[in-house]
């Protein structure tokens, strides 16, 4: 059976959530169909990436969006009722392009990640599913909450938007998939009965504990340049470790991840590393001893913490990220309130105190992961949609 996927970005290197799901649910599919994959493409050249891609699927197509396109789109969907991140991916031309594909594909099914494709996919008559990944509305209005002047208003503009699309624009899909149930229940009451669970998963065989010498305390990772992503980095190092740092001194950070931002970068000093891009991010997981994610906004799953959990390691959260994980606080994670520095910061030193806890925490973690985050079952729920 023929496959046709379409997604806002190259889902290789494995260096943004969006881009891990996608990757790992085409893997899987590709055992099943014959894919066809479209991807935008903020960079004319993308050769590893296609060497990659072109493993699972038959035929891969990149299309290049330059900054002025961006632009153009922005300031059009501003001045129309469209969310302006879905102007930021749309172009006419690309679309007419893409429709011609799928015509001569003839696929069985399109599958599309994100809203930000929802204008290439809506005049497709044939079967087709959106990947919404989470809420994004909520997302946007956790967002704006925490924002202040020209980008709280941005953001309360693009909120209503978003909410008003996923509310009125999405009837022509078949189906829609989300991550989690928590994010489900985010969603507008008129789009749920038609939203399917379709967990994300971790790769065990990739993802597993190194014999590496350790260089730090603490680690925290993931897109440095990503907004909920850099308000945990500044929470983490502003208000969490002066805490631990009144009982342990030398204790140090990592903060690990592509692109930080200058907020990030400014967090830098004795104490706390910024590593920037690592072409392999197991290196930040295996050399420090306590995962942290002191997420505050945010939707969706943290894959991080699938990650660090995969690889043996003590885990520190706040409630808001374990809502979607849903492990059990005391047992697989150490969970604090969002906002509670120091529920947090005693959190952290209880593992550098405790063995028997880090021990507990570790071997409880790796099994949760294990037994209920597997790509394999994840996609078979996705394919049940086609």
């Amino acid at each position: 059976m023929k496959l046709f996927i379409i997604t806002s970005r190259v889902p290789w290197p494995l260096d943004k959530g969006d881009k891990l799901r996608i990757y790992h649910q085409i893997r899987y599919l590709s055992k099943s169909y014959d894919i066809e994959l479209v991807a935008l493409s903020s960079k004319k050249n993308n050769d590893k990436a296609k060497t990659e891609l072109e493993k699972y699927c038959k035929k891969v197509h990149f299309f290049h969006i330059s900054a002025y396109m961006n632009g153009v789109g922005v300031l059009k969907a501003f001045f129309s009722n469209m969310p302006m991140q879905i102007g930021y991916f749309y172009n006419r031309r690309i679309n007419s392009q893409i429709q011609v594909l799928i015509n001569e594909s003839n696929p069985d099914f399109v599958f599309g990640q994100l809203i930000r494709v929802a204008e290439y996919m809506r005049q497709i008559e044939m079967p087709k599913v959106l990947d919404l990944q989470d809420a994004l509305s909520k997302g946007l209005q956790r967002r704006a909450l925490k924002s202040k002047g020209i980008m709280k208003y941005v953001l309360n503009f693009e909120y209503k938007r978003v909410l008003a699309y996923e509310k009125n624009e999405l009837d022509d899909f078949h189906a829609l998939s989300i991550i989690t149930q928590t994010d489900k229940d985010l969603l507008p009451s008129r789009i749920q009965n038609k939203t399917k669970i379709v967990p994300n998963g971790v790769d065990l065989n990739f993802f597993r504990e190194q014999d590496i010498e350790k260089k730090y305390d603490i680690v925290f990772t993931g897109n440095m340049s990503y907004a909920p992503n850099v308000m945990a980095a500044i929470f983490l190092i502003n208000e969490i470790m002066p805490l631990v740092w009144k009982e342990r001194k030398q204790a140090t950070v990592l903060l690990a991840g592509s692109s930080p931002h200058s907020e990030v970068q400014a967090l830098s000093n004795e104490r706390v590393s910024v590593s920037g891009w690592l072409d392999d991010i197991r290196v930040a997981y295996a050399e420090s001893r306590i995962f942290v994610a002191p997420m505050q906004i945010g939707i969706g799953l943290q894959n991080k913490l699938l990650e660090a959990m995969a690889m043996n390691m003590p885990c520190v959260t706040t409630k808001l990220a374990n809502n979607a994980l849903n492990a059990e606080n005391g047992n697989q994670i150490l969970v604090s309130d969002d906002n509670n520095a120091k529920q947090f910061a005693n959190h952290i030193l209880r593992l550098m105190e405790d063995k028997k806890l880090v021990e507990s925490i570790k071997h409880n973690g790796y099994t949760f992961v294990k037994n209920n985050y597997d790509w394999k079952s994840a996609v078979d729920k996705l394919e049940k949609l086609f």
